[in-house]
C-alpha cells in the first residue's frame, strides 16, 4: 500500500495545471493526503472515480484545508480535534481566528490503522502564532494521536511547518530562532519522538542531507535545492516495522512543497 502526503498550496491550481492528474497517473497512490487545499469540494472538478474523497475545508474561503483520497474506503472520518482535546489544551484561537475552523486535521480509520493528515498552523514570520503552536496546538495534536493509538496504530502525515534538526534545512545557522526553526517548535516535534512516534524518513536515512520538501519561491531556491524538510510521515512504533521506502519526491512540481511517501507492507 502506497501512502502519499502533499501540501498542494491550492488544489484548484494543481488541477488547472494538470499536475495533480499527472502525479496520480505516475505514482498511483493508494491513499493520498493533501494539505492547504484552499477550496471546498464543490469548488473543484475532479474526475478520480478510483478514489473515495473526503474534504475538510476552512470556514474562511480559499484558506487552509485538508483532504484525503483513498482507494480503500475508510471506516469513518473525524474532522478536527474532539471537544475534550480542545478543552484540555485550550485550543480556542488567537488574533488570527479559531484554528478549529481552519480545516486543519482529518483522522481516517481503516481496519488496522488510523491515517491522520494535518496542516499545522504556521507560527508566522513575526512569530505571532508561535504561542498557539507551542502552548496549545502541538500539545493537543500529540494528545489526540495518543488517544487514537489506544485503538489502533497511527500513521500521521502532513506539513508540520518545522524543520526538526539542522540537517533538515539548507541554511540552519541564519534561521535559528526564525519561524519553522525556533527552539519551541523543534521541542514540540521532539515530543512526538519521545512519545514513541517514528520519523520514518529520518529513521531510514539518519545522515541524509539535502533532502527537502519545501522551497521558497525566492532566489531560484528550488533549482538550487535551498530548502527545508517540513513535511513528514510519522508512525506509531507498533506499525513502524511495516513501513518501507520512505521517499521525498522533489521532481513532482506544482506546489512550493513536494510529496512525501511511505509503503506499508
Amino acid at each position: 500500500m502506497k501512502l502519499y502526503s502533499w501540501n498542494v498550496n491550492g488544489i484548484r491550481a494543481v488541477l488547472s495545471k494538470g499536475t495533480l492528474q499527472r502525479f496520480i497517473a505516475d505514482h498511483d497512490p493508494d491513499i493520498l493526503c493533501l494539505q492547504e487545499t484552499k477550496a471546498e469540494r464543490g469548488q473543484v472538478e475532479i474526475d478520480l472515480p478510483q478514489y473515495e474523497e473526503h474534504f475538510y475545508s476552512a470556514v474562511k474561503k480559499g484558506y487552509s484545508g485538508t483532504a484525503i483520497f483513498t482507494k480503500t474506503p475508510a471506516l469513518r472520518y473525524i474532522d478536527g480535534f474532539p471537544a475534550n482535546i480542545i478543552a484540555t489544551y485550550g485550543v480556542t484561537g488567537d488574533s488570527y481566528g479559531d484554528p478549529n475552523a481552519e480545516g486543519r486535521i482529518i483522522a481516517a480509520e481503516f481496519d488496522k490503522f488510523w491515517v491522520v493528515t494535518c496542516y499545522t498552523p504556521n507560527s508566522k514570520g513575526d512569530l505571532s502564532r508561535l504561542n498557539l503552536r507551542y502552548q496549545h496546538w502541538d500539545r493537543a495534536c500529540l494528545a489526540y494521536l495518543r488517544q487514537l493509538e489506544t485503538s489502533k496504530p497511527v500513521l500521521y502525515c502532513g506539513d508540520m511547518n518545522v524543520a526538526h534538526q539542522e540537517i533538515d534545512l539548507a541554511n540552519p545557522k541564519p534561521n535559528v530562532g526564525k519561524h519553522g526553526f525556533t527552539d519551541q517548535e523543534r521541542e514540540r516535534f521532539g515530543d512526538y519522538l519521545e512519545a514513541g512516534f517514528v520519523d520514518t524518513f529520518r529513521a531510514a536515512y539518519p545522515d541524509r542531507s539535502e533532502a527537502y520538501t519545501w522551497w521558497t519561491h525566492w532566489a531560484n531556491a528550488r533549482a538550487r535545492n535551498v530548502g527545508w524538510r517540513i513535511d513528514y510521515w510519522l508512525a506509531s512504533k507498533a506499525i513502524a516495522g511495516q513501513i518501507k521506502n520512505p521517499t521525498i519526491h522533489p521532481d513532482v512540481m506544482g506546489s512550493d512543497h513536494c510529496p512525501v511517501s511511505i509503503e506499508l507492507i
